[in-house]
């Protein structure tokens, strides 16, 4: 009675994050998942206590990353580099796609898919609405390209860092797993929305009808500052996961040194950083920690690794498995649950080959940064997008992204898994 009482706490969590009754937040569902886990004793106070303190390193990185993306958001350090795309392209649309898709890559990878849901989206629809090109192309290009370029790096996607918080992993293993893939992934996902969209990105347009930004001579210098902070942060970042310090400690210095920065430059309103910074993640993030420790308690986690490493465990078929059993996971509870899931799954599996156990963690990962793009609902980067455009007026239907994220992510999560069993 206890374990379908705890399964039937989950279920009913995961169903009010994805279907956000009323528009109940991901927030207060997770945080009244864990009260239950809580007070039916699945979970002991002082251990949810435990569980989510042992996280530390998730939490300031959610921080750190986001106090970062705001302040380089202030300084219009993405309206300056979406611009320079647009005169790059000299007219051409087909260019400017190409040229949302880099830079996508490269905000993913140095401040995570979220950043660029979040920033790029508002950034390319004022851009592309003002040179009057079609909308929704460029808009797939950013949400697709937040999750397609989220393995790049440990630092590019926040499930990246709940895995390897649980099994580490130096940045060469990391890379060895996943840079190929990633530059596989990335290749495809812009050869077939070029393809797809050809008739609606094959269009010109006049530069001339782009308006430099206008800056003061102090917004000018706060801009300058924030780009050599960016480079240093974007290289801690690197450094830190070379010698192993967790990467929560290089978001939280450099947020902290721009957020002083931006305070001596008189370039801060408390008002918009306190609006920038997500805060009901923290109470998401921790709130589904308790109550995946909970099914973990009774052995839940455990059956679903035994089920998703199967008979293949000791082959090159269970990295296809972790990988398309953590995708199909992710798009039906949303990825940072699945990821948690997997983590206490793969954990219980005792008696694995250290190599099988590597290989299935980053196949874990893997699933879980790109996976998503299949679903609406599938990670907070594509939700925070979804939100964005239903707030410019667009509204993009669960089927609609169903069928273009099936023309494209199945190749992905195939070539990628046998790329990862490859480097295994």
């Amino acid at each position: 009675m206890h374990v379908v009482l705890v399964s039937s706490i989950f279920a009913g969590t995961l169903f009010l994050i994805m279907v956000r009754p009323r528009g109940l937040s991901e927030a207060f569902a997770a945080c009244g998942g864990a009260l239950l886990m809580i007070i039916t004793g699945s979970v002991t106070l002082p251990e949810a206590v435990m569980v989510v303190a042992h996280e530390w390193n998730v939490f300031g990185f959610f921080l750190g990353l986001m106090t970062i993306a705001a302040i380089a958001d202030r300084a219009q350090f993405f309206d300056v580099i979406s611009l320079a795309a647009a005169r790059w392209a000299r007219g051409s649309g087909v260019r400017l796609y190409l040229a949302i898709f880099a830079i996508g890559t490269l905000i993913t990878a140095v401040l995570s898919n979220d950043a660029t849901a979040l920033i790029l989206t508002p950034v390319v629809y004022t851009l592309v609405t003002r040179l009057r090109l079609k909308v929704l192309p460029f808009m797939f290009a950013c949400t697709f390209i937040a999750d397609t370029a989220s393995f790049l790096l440990p630092v590019s996607n926040p499930t990246n860092i709940l895995i390897l918080s649980s099994f580490g992993g130096s940045l060469g293993e990391f890379l060895r797993f996943l840079f190929l893939p990633s530059l596989f992934c990335i290749s495809v996902n812009v050869v077939i929305f070029v393809w797809l969209f050809r008739r609606d990105i094959d269009l010109c347009y006049d530069p001339a009808a782009l308006a430099p930004l206008t800056r003061s001579p102090r917004e000018q210098r706060f801009f300058q500052f924030v780009v050599v902070c960016l480079m240093l942060i974007a290289i801690g970042y690197v450094s830190a996961s070379l010698v192993g310090v967790p990467v929560s400690f290089v978001a939280l210095t450099g947020g902290a040194v721009m957020l002083v920065g931006a305070l001596i430059m008189r370039q801060l309103a408390w008002s918009r950083l306190a609006h920038d910074i997500s805060w009901p993640i923290f109470a998401f993030v921790g709130g589904m920690f308790i109550v995946i420790r909970a099914i973990e308690n009774v052995g839940l986690t455990a059956a679903l690794g035994r089920l998703v490493l199967g008979n293949a465990a000791s082959s090159m078929w269970s990295v296809v498995r972790v990988t398309f059993g953590t995708a199909i996971g992710a798009n039906m509870i949303n990825n940072v649950p699945m990821a948690l899931v997997m983590v206490s799954g793969l954990r219980s599996q005792v008696g694995l080959p250290p190599a099988t156990q590597t290989a299935t963690v980053y196949a874990t990962i893997f699933g879980a940064a790109l996976g998503p793009n299949l679903t609406t609902v599938g990670s907070l980067a594509t939700m925070l997008w979804l939100l964005i455009l239903r707030r410019k007026g667009l509204d993009i239907s669960s089927r609609e992204y169903l069928k273009l994220g099936l023309s494209v992510v199945p190749i992905m999560l195939l070539g990628g898994a046998l790329l990862i069993a490859l480097g295994w």
